[in-house]
């Protein structure tokens, strides 16, 4: 899991409260949502996840379709992410410096 992947399972962690998850056991290409999510994330969780996205990394999901698709897993949110995110967006309290790669 590329350091971007864990630094983002442990936003979805902490935002929707999944203090008893063992992160190492969760696949990069595992299901995010639904029945066969390891995480047990549902459409609820889903709608926090990209609220929190938008706040950290200033990346919005705009439509339902958009996020259906990049919510499919851990790579693919992580990659939108990294090919969205702009430079400076992320908040900034008091966390480590995050590890995507700011497109200038």
């Amino acid at each position: 899991m590329e350091p971007s992947e864990k630094e983002l399972l442990e936003l979805i962690c902490k935002t929707c409260n999944l203090d008893d998850i063992n992160k190492d056991d969760i696949s990069r290409d595992a299901p995010l949502i639904g029945p066969d999510s390891p995480l047990g994330i549902d459409s609820i969780d889903a709608l926090e996840i990209a609220v929190t996205v938008q706040q950290e990394y200033g990346v919005r999901m705009d439509s339902e379709n958009t996020t259906r698709v990049v919510m499919q897993s851990l790579a693919t949110l992580a990659d939108y992410i990294q090919r969205n995110c702009s430079q400076g967006t992320r908040s900034s309290h008091d966390q480590p410096a995050s590890s995507y790669k700011y497109r200038e």
